[in-house]
């Protein structure tokens, strides 16, 4: 077992969110893409989950449910991830790293927004909670920021750090990460999407030679 200790959830009326860490057999950057992984973002790969207007419309309302509005530069990763396959600015030859390779994959086909952090650089407590209005944060190396008012996020002992949309420059892995935690943004309206996912990308992950576990998630009654 994992010494983490589990994700706190605010009350929400449609989160099915599934956490996961990992454990790499070696320093990110040292491991490689395999090739069926890679062959996932082939134009029409077989995959075992396929997304659709159902799918991208129950994120979506995922989304909405704190005040957040999930369009133009602020749409879920997963509708992101499509768009570039399509234009073929995500391909076997332009690919980022194993582990992000592979919950690329398992969020283009699920159609589910997936995130993932350092774990040696989001340090607890950890917990998910919509962000108050006028929260950002910067998405990457270059500082742009990302407005979170109203945005599900994961948060670590600092603040937010990851989300549904972009995940933040502060905690993204890198060719050193080891240890990681991973965020599936579910939701009830697509009943146990979130677990088949969660199965396949820690199948992926197997495949690199990491070991994976689940982590519990606390979710907090409503207060009244």
């Amino acid at each position: 077992m994992t010494d983490l200790p589990a994700i706190t959830v605010d009350a929400h009326p449609s989160l099915d969110a599934v956490g996961i860490v990992s454990f790499l057999p070696a320093p990110l950057g040292e491991l490689r893409t395999p090739a069926a992984l890679a062959a996932l973002f082939l134009p029409g790969a077989a995959a075992p989950m396929q997304s659709g207007p159902d799918v991208i419309g129950a994120v979506r309302d995922l989304l909405r449910q704190g005040g957040f509005k999930p369009s133009g530069r602020s749409k879920p990763a997963s509708e992101y991830l499509a768009k570039a396959v399509l234009d073929g600015r995500l391909s076997p030859d332009k690919l980022i790293n194993p582990v992000v390779d592979a919950l690329n994959a398992v969020s283009l086909y699920s159609g589910l927004p997936i995130s993932v952090v350092d774990l040696d650089l989001a340090q607890g407590p950890h917990r998910i909670a919509c962000c108050a209005p006028g929260s950002r944060y910067a998405f990457n190396a270059s500082g742009q920021e990302i407005d979170l008012g109203g945005l599900l996020c994961l948060y670590d002992a600092v603040g937010p750090c990851a989300n549904a949309v972009k995940d933040s420059q502060r905690t993204k892995t890198h060719p050193g990460s080891q240890r990681v935690l991973t965020i599936i943004w579910g939701t009830h309206e697509l009943p146990g999407r979130s677990q088949a996912s969660a199965a396949w990308y820690r199948a992926l992950l197997s495949d690199l030679g990491a070991r994976s576990e689940d982590i519990e998630l606390l979710r907090i009654a409503p207060q009244g």
